[in-house]
């Protein structure tokens, strides 16, 4: 953790850290497709295919039919870009319905915004779905600015994004800490840019040869505690 300067930003990552994003994705695909194996696949190409949206190749309506013509024809199922839109719309619909906050998410937003520390989420995925979700599930109260990957023009671990988080924030990196759900592009991500690295390790994942600049909790509600143990500068006393 960086301790030269004061804490007073922190920033989150959305999908899997406030929000049970996966499952509920997981779920909506298994209920289009009748089957609940193929979420690696998923993954991997959502991936590809927001890093050419980052790389400003494609816009996001077009990323998300491309997504799902390479997806189904993964399944060997050829649809048009008109089919493809309409399967997405679908398959969003059913993803909505099941998002959820975690449990140790608000109480953990709530001693943040008590300690007087501001408050940033940094994403990689379409910023009007995600502020979206900030909104309907009464998260965006919370944050005074959100980074998305699409509009700054890189996406995490590149440290541009972390930068513009800071700078949207008013701080320097070295006063921030990033917690999110994936060790390298969060956390370790934001070590190489010069803030603290929180990788939240919500499934005991943690190895015993992982980066030693990166702080690992396996829940929010272990948050406070690190950063007043190892940061030691946070205005309020740790919730018991």
């Amino acid at each position: 953790m960086p301790d030269d300067l004061g804490l007073r930003a922190v920033c989150l990552d959305i999908d899997d850290t406030l929000v049970d994003f996966s499952a509920a994705g997981r779920r909506a695909l298994a209920a289009m497709i009748g089957r609940d194996d193929m979420w690696p696949v998923w993954e991997r190409l959502t991936e590809l295919h927001v890093a050419r949206v980052v790389a400003d190749r494609l816009d996001y309506a077009s990323m998300h039919r491309q997504r799902t013509k390479s997806f189904l024809d993964e399944l060997g199922v050829a649809v048009s870009d008109e089919d493809a839109a309409r399967f997405e719309r679908r398959r969003a619909a059913l993803v909505q319905c099941h998002w959820d906050v975690y449990g140790d998410v608000l109480p953990c937003l709530e001693w943040l915004r008590a300690a007087g520390i501001a408050l940033a989420a940094v994403t990689n995925a379409s910023g009007a779905h995600q502020r979206k979700k900030l909104d309907t599930l009464g998260l965006s109260r919370y944050f005074g600015h959100v980074a998305i990957a699409g509009e700054v023009g890189a996406a995490k671990p590149d440290p541009l994004i972390f930068h513009s988080a800071c700078a949207a924030l008013g701080c320097d990196p070295a006063e921030a800490v990033h917690v999110g759900d994936k060790l390298e592009a969060d956390a370790a991500g934001a070590v190489r840019a010069g803030l603290g690295g929180v990788w939240l390790d919500r499934h005991g994942r943690c190895e015993s040869d992982r980066d030693t600049d990166v702080q690992v909790i396996s829940g929010l509600d272990e948050l406070p505690s690190v950063l007043v143990a190892d940061l030691g500068r946070a205005g309020v006393p740790v919730p018991r």
